[in-house]
């Protein structure tokens, strides 16, 4: 990538350090209030101002405990107002937050441990067996607890172990801020190990700032929004919202340890609360709809909009809430190498004028524009460009301003990025005239029958847009006579699961697909296995059935 130097201008060379960000919070939404839901459900209230002055407690602290900058910090946490200091106190006085998806393995945990070299382990009480078992394999120099109870009163294999809230109450709240090189690391997060090892993304203090308000302008957050953190902070930084949310001044609420079993709490805290933003997986808001269709008293969320990424989400889930709550579910996309928000589906003025009702939602199901600061190219099996065009499909390469260009110490370096800063994401897609991105499948998902394709993203949306079915998945797997053939996964919906023809399913697919597309094999579910960030796992099943074709003909 050739870089010009044109005529000097004689400014400031400010560092972009991400600690501005919420002095800019405290300094002008002081009294702006954050909550965090407790384990037994209550909720813990403060403020902005409040957090920054724990967020200079906790520098002072990790100073005290020989912390210094460059040193790697893991944090195995739940969503909570800690987490939220600790994403901004522990990354200014220049260390690197290492965050640690908790629900990963314990051997892939122990080697991202290993393989960032952590120094120190930030950890949540009822956490503390899952990190005395890395702590077997790995040299971490000490374990802070996150706990309101007498850290000595945990028992506990971890040595030494200090407690979140006595260092930060023994600390003192004067702290002066280094200026830290912009391009030093902010925070990691590790791939969740698909294929191969973990692959360390390392964001700098400048990757994270520019996202965060290239995210907030496209988000259109601000002072008004309440935002409620569901997706996991440990997840590629929460898909940046919780820098979003200071950057704009929001309302924040911390969703604290959950799953799909609290969605009713989740749901009534998210009304009580008068909740305007949010961001979730698909299966998310699928469970949300089956509570909400229950509910006797439907919510009120026309205020609200919800980011939906890691998958396509449903049409049918998105026109359900849509019109049993009012709330508007945008389509994004992302990766851990290029952040999360990298598109967002957000609509047009003109294009609400010239397109029936219909065609909006069909609209809707794209992954959306291509965020500020990011270069994309759809290229060929060569590596030709191909035009922008909504028909021309290849392989999604992104380089922008917070996409990495490398993964800390690994061989695959070389064969995701090319010399000129591109990722290859891996993706399939294509983009229309009016820019807005659609997936069409994972390069690994698609399906080869015959010589022709099939997309296993679109056979699945189709399939969830049946009234019976709840969700689905398709994968590819080995059949002697066509190479491959899909077949489909289906969890049926509580009050149908008696009540369903593959007839049926099959007469619903003909709508949109040619015979020769749709599976053979219709295989019902209670659940269908998902990745530790709720993804489908297609990679388990395609092991699981492998052979289903393979067997059919021998039989």
């Amino acid at each position: 990538m050739k870089i010009i130097k044109g005529f000097p201008a004689d400014s400031e060379n400010h560092q972009l350090n991400m600690i501005d960000i919420m002095k800019h919070a405290a300094r002008n939404y002081a009294r702006q209030e954050i909550l965090s839901r407790n384990p037994d459900g209550s909720l813990f209230r403060y403020t902005y101002k409040d957090s920054f002055e724990r967020m200079k407690k906790l520098a002072n602290a990790l100073d005290a405990l020989d912390i210094v900058p460059g040193d790697r910090i893991g944090v195995l946490a739940w969503n909570s107002y800690r987490f939220f200091e600790i994403y901004f106190g522990l990354p200014g006085i220049g260390a690197v937050m290492v965050t640690l998806n908790l629900r990963l393995s314990i051997d892939e945990l122990i080697y991202i441990a290993k393989h960032a070299g952590i120094k120190f382990l930030i950890v949540d009480d009822d956490l503390v067996n899952m990190a005395e078992q890395i702590s077997q394999k790995c040299d971490i120099k000490g374990y802070i607890v996150i706990t309101d109870q007498d850290v000595n009163s945990i028992k506990t294999t971890l040595n030494p172990v200090y407690s979140y809230e006595k260092i930060l109450e023994e600390a003192s709240n004067s702290y002066d801020w280094p200026i830290i090189d912009e391009n030093s690391a902010y925070a990691a997060c590790y791939t969740t190990g698909t294929t191969g090892k973990p692959k360390g993304v390392y964001y700098s203090h400048r990757n994270a700032y520019i996202q965060t308000i290239a995210f907030a302008s496209v988000f259109l957050m601000s002072v008004d929004d309440c935002m409620f953190q569901m997706v996991p902070m440990f997840h590629v930084l929460g898909w940046s919202t919780p820098m979003a949310g200071a950057y704009a001044g929001s309302r924040m609420i911390f969703s604290g340890k959950w799953n799909m079993n609290d969605l009713d709490e989740i749901a009534e805290l998210m009304m009580n609360e008068g909740v305007t933003a949010s961001a979730g997986v698909p299966a998310v808001f699928s469970g949300m709809l089956e509570k909400i269709k229950k509910m006797e008293k439907k919510p009120d969320l026309s205020k609200a909009r919800f980011i939906s990424g890691g998958a396509a989400p449903p049409i049918s889930v998105m026109k359900g809430i849509y019109d049993l709550t009012g709330a508007k579910i945008l389509h994004s996309y992302g990766s851990t190498e290029a952040m999360a928000i990298t598109t967002l589906n957000m609509s047009k003025p003109w294009l609400e004028k010239e397109l029936s009702d219909e065609e909006l939602w069909d609209l809707k199901k794209k992954q959306g524009a291509i965020s500020v600061g990011i270069d994309v190219k759809i290229v060929d099996n060569n590596g030709n460009e191909l035009p922008f065009d909504g028909k021309s499909s290849g392989e999604i390469w992104l380089r922008g301003s917070w996409v990495t260009r490398s993964y800390l110490n690994s061989p695959e370096t070389k064969e995701k990025f090319t010399e000129d800063g591109y990722f290859k994401t891996g993706d399939a897609g294509n983009i229309d005239s009016e820019g807005y991105l659609k997936i069409t499948d994972r390069i690994k998902d698609l399906i080869k029958s015959g010589g022709e394709w099939i997309s296993s993203i679109e056979i699945e949306n189709t399939l969830v847009s049946h009234q019976k079915i709840l969700t689905a998945a398709v994968v590819g797997v080995k059949h002697p006579k066509w190479d491959e053939r899909p077949i489909a996964l289906i969890v049926l919906r509580e009050e149908y699961k008696n009540n369903v023809e593959t007839t049926e399913i099959r007469e619903h697919l003909l709508k949109t697909f040619a015979k020769w597309q749709i599976p053979e094999e219709i295989i019902y579910l209670d659940s269908i296995p998902r990745t530790s960030v709720g993804k489908i796992d297609k990679k388990v099943i395609r092991a699981k059935y492998k052979d289903i074709y393979l067997q059919k003909k021998k039989t």
